[in-house]
């Protein structure tokens, strides 16, 4: 188990960057604390395999240093950074029973016998594998091949972290579930610094208790998944997270009031004058129908029903808008209004949430 910590961390894959858009990974300061269960979330592109591979070792970063607690690590191969590492696709010895499979890094090692069997078996129980131990690998599916990766990557106890890069895109959905349950066993149990890179957000919510976005190949935000979807501090992080996303309206905010689509509305805070492009983002969750005057003017374009709530999608001035009311509320017949929670609204500028008591203090 180790600290793993990032600084001043960039990667381009061109000879000679010259351009913001040249870098893979812009300029970043991060640190993975010693034991801890870290899910790396965002789109396809974002720079997370990139970031995932510098970690292990497998790619050189172009500038600033990787320390494994205070030992810079950095042009160490990835041998010598005791790690497991999972990838997206299966990687297996298809010559190789799944017991032999699961069993080659610790014989690697010289872990006496007995040992290397007992923890076959234990992981082999994890993964759901036991009945498939004699088997050889190439006569079995993609997702059974994945597990057989899954478990190589958890069978070290002595490692320092485990990295999953997207390791369950192969798995069948209800595997999946398994999967990630016995992941958090696992880690519990064990202690493992892991990191766990997916583009699905319900795997990083489910799996992780620090979650951290990417976008653009930068670090957007890091916090726990109720921090991420109470807070957001980039609308990217609102859109990326929740299901919908969160609502984002252009807005001129004017103190404690914000002018959206020619209707007003008040905010739980003050705000110093803003300049930029300024929004206001709601959660679907935090907004309730109405009609006459308060609230924003709104026209319902359809109902979803999803089974434990609804989804009512509708505008906003030109804005697309998601509402999520519970399946028992009943819709207003009247509904032409769509009234935002003061208290869970946040301001945004140029895309980054501004602090309010800050822009408080300032004014």
């Amino acid at each position: 188990m180790t600290r793993i910590t990032l600084e001043n961390l960039a990667h381009s894959y061109q000879p000679k960057p010259s351009h913001d858009d040249d870098w893979a990974l812009k300029p970043m300061n991060l640190t993975w604390e010693d034991g801890g269960a870290y899910a790396l979330l965002g789109a396809s592109g974002c720079g997370k395999s990139t970031l995932l591979n510098i970690i292990s070792g497998l790619l050189v970063p172009s500038s600033g240093r990787v320390l494994f607690n205070d030992r810079d690590v950095t042009g160490l191969p990835t041998a010598e950074r005791n790690i497991a590492q999972v990838f997206q696709f299966p990687v297996v010895y298809d010559t190789m029973s799944v017991r032999e499979n699961l069993a080659f890094p610790l014989k690697n090692r010289g872990m006496p016998a007995d040992q290397i069997a007992a923890r076959v078996d234990e992981v082999a129980r994890m993964i759901g594998m036991t009945a498939m131990l004699d088997h050889r690998a190439r006569r079995l599916t993609a997702d059974s091949k994945q597990k057989i990766s899954l478990g190589r990557g958890m069978v070290r106890q002595d490692v320092n972290a485990i990295l999953f890069d997207e390791p369950l895109t192969v798995i069948d959905p209800h595997m999946k579930w398994e999967l990630r349950t016995q992941l958090k066993d696992l880690h519990r149990r064990f202690g493992h610094t892991m990191i766990y890179v997916t583009h699905d957000q319900t795997e990083a919510l489910t799996f992780a208790d620090q979650v951290v976005v990417m976008h653009d190949g930068r670090v957007v935000q890091s916090g726990t998944p109720q921090a991420l979807f109470d807070a957001p501090e980039h609308t990217f992080v609102g859109y990326f997270i929740g299901s919908p996303g969160m609502n984002l309206l252009d807005a001129h905010v004017d103190g404690t009031t914000a002018h959206i689509a020619g209707a007003q509305i008040g905010l739980a805070h003050g705000y110093a004058p803003l300049s930029g492009k300024v929004q206001l983002g709601i959660r679907p969750e935090f907004l309730r129908l109405g009609s006459g005057t308060q609230g924003l003017p709104f026209t319902i374009h359809r109902i979803e029903d999803v089974g434990h709530h609804r989804i009512i999608r509708g505008k906003v001035g030109d804005a697309d808008i998601n509402v999520i009311l519970p399946e028992a509320q009943e819709i207003p017949a009247d509904a032409s209004r769509v009234v935002p929670d003061p208290g869970r609204a946040h301001i945004y500028v140029d895309d980054w949430r501004v602090d309010p008591s800050a822009r408080e203090r300032a004014a």
